[in-house]
Protein backbone atom coordinates (compact mmCIF):
# COMPACT_ATOMS: atom_id res chain seq x y z
CA UNK A 1 0.00 0.00 0.00
CA UNK A 2 3.11 2.27 0.92
CA UNK A 3 4.16 1.76 -2.65
CA UNK A 4 1.34 2.84 -4.63
CA UNK A 5 1.13 5.91 -2.69
CA UNK A 6 4.93 6.88 -3.25
CA UNK A 7 4.23 5.88 -6.92
CA UNK A 8 0.66 7.70 -7.10
CA UNK A 9 2.18 11.07 -5.12
CA UNK A 10 4.65 12.42 -8.46
CA UNK A 11 1.74 11.87 -10.82
CA UNK A 12 -0.37 14.17 -8.63
CA UNK A 13 1.97 16.25 -8.12
CA UNK A 14 2.50 16.71 -11.81
CA UNK A 15 -1.23 17.16 -12.65
CA UNK A 16 -1.10 19.90 -9.99
CA UNK A 17 2.07 21.72 -11.13
CA UNK A 18 0.40 21.96 -15.27
CA UNK A 19 -3.04 23.14 -14.09
CA UNK A 20 -4.21 25.86 -16.38
CA UNK A 21 -3.27 29.70 -15.76
CA UNK A 22 -6.30 31.85 -17.00
CA UNK A 23 -4.51 35.28 -17.96
CA UNK A 24 -7.82 37.08 -16.53
CA UNK A 25 -8.21 35.49 -13.74
CA UNK A 26 -4.30 34.36 -12.33
CA UNK A 27 -2.45 36.56 -10.14
CA UNK A 28 1.04 38.35 -10.89
CA UNK A 29 2.69 34.84 -8.86
CA UNK A 30 0.88 32.83 -10.72
CA UNK A 31 1.65 34.04 -14.42
CA UNK A 32 4.96 34.61 -13.44
CA UNK A 33 5.19 30.72 -12.40
CA UNK A 34 4.66 30.00 -16.33
CA UNK A 35 7.64 29.48 -18.11
CA UNK A 36 8.22 32.13 -20.24
CA UNK A 37 6.41 35.02 -18.40
CA UNK A 38 8.90 36.71 -16.12
CA UNK A 39 8.10 39.46 -13.79
CA UNK A 40 8.26 42.19 -16.52
CA UNK A 41 5.80 39.97 -18.45
CA UNK A 42 3.68 39.46 -15.77
CA UNK A 43 2.94 43.07 -14.92
CA UNK A 44 2.43 44.23 -18.63
CA UNK A 45 -0.11 41.39 -18.47
CA UNK A 46 -1.61 43.00 -15.31
CA UNK A 47 -1.50 45.98 -15.93
CA UNK A 48 -3.60 45.44 -19.50
CA UNK A 49 -6.06 43.87 -17.56
CA UNK A 50 -6.42 47.08 -15.74
CA UNK A 51 -8.21 48.50 -18.88
CA UNK A 52 -10.83 45.31 -18.98
CA UNK A 53 -10.69 41.69 -19.68
CA UNK A 54 -8.70 39.94 -22.44
CA UNK A 55 -11.88 38.91 -24.94
CA UNK A 56 -9.37 36.11 -26.78
CA UNK A 57 -5.36 35.64 -27.69
CA UNK A 58 -5.88 38.20 -30.32
CA UNK A 59 -6.12 40.89 -27.77
CA UNK A 60 -3.98 39.96 -25.46
CA UNK A 61 -1.22 39.00 -28.48
CA UNK A 62 -2.44 43.43 -29.35
CA UNK A 63 -2.49 44.82 -25.86
CA UNK A 64 0.66 43.21 -24.45
CA UNK A 65 3.90 44.31 -25.98
CA UNK A 66 5.91 41.01 -26.62
CA UNK A 67 3.48 38.90 -26.97
CA UNK A 68 3.05 37.16 -30.94
CA UNK A 69 1.69 34.17 -32.28
CA UNK A 70 5.42 32.27 -31.57
CA UNK A 71 5.28 33.41 -27.78
CA UNK A 72 1.56 33.03 -27.65
CA UNK A 73 2.05 29.24 -28.60
CA UNK A 74 4.63 28.75 -25.94
CA UNK A 75 2.95 30.29 -23.19
CA UNK A 76 -0.29 28.24 -24.33
CA UNK A 77 1.90 24.84 -24.01
CA UNK A 78 2.74 26.05 -20.55
CA UNK A 79 -0.68 26.21 -19.76
CA UNK A 80 -2.36 30.16 -19.82
CA UNK A 81 -4.95 30.33 -21.69
CA UNK A 82 -7.24 33.54 -22.10
CA UNK A 83 -11.14 32.84 -21.16
CA UNK A 84 -10.21 29.15 -20.82
CA UNK A 85 -8.96 28.56 -24.42
CA UNK A 86 -5.58 27.87 -25.34
CA UNK A 87 -4.15 29.17 -28.20
CA UNK A 88 -5.53 28.06 -31.59
CA UNK A 89 -2.95 29.86 -33.81
CA UNK A 90 -3.63 31.48 -37.07
CA UNK A 91 -6.74 30.19 -37.93
CA UNK A 92 -7.76 32.09 -34.05
CA UNK A 93 -6.71 35.61 -35.35
CA UNK A 94 -9.21 36.28 -38.29
CA UNK A 95 -11.74 33.22 -39.84
CA UNK A 96 -11.49 32.72 -43.41
CA UNK A 97 -14.68 32.32 -45.58
CA UNK A 98 -14.77 29.43 -47.40
CA UNK A 99 -14.93 29.78 -50.94
CA UNK A 100 -17.66 28.52 -53.27
CA UNK A 101 -16.69 25.75 -55.81
CA UNK A 102 -15.92 27.07 -59.21
CA UNK A 103 -18.94 25.91 -61.65
CA UNK A 104 -17.38 23.00 -64.53
CA UNK A 105 -17.26 24.42 -68.06
CA UNK A 106 -19.64 23.44 -70.17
Amino acid sequence: MFKKILALSPMLFAVASFAAVDVNKGTEAELDGLNGVGPAMSKRIIEARKQGEFKDWPDLMQRVKGVKEKKAQKLSAEGLTVNGQAFGGAAATAPKEAKAPKAPKP
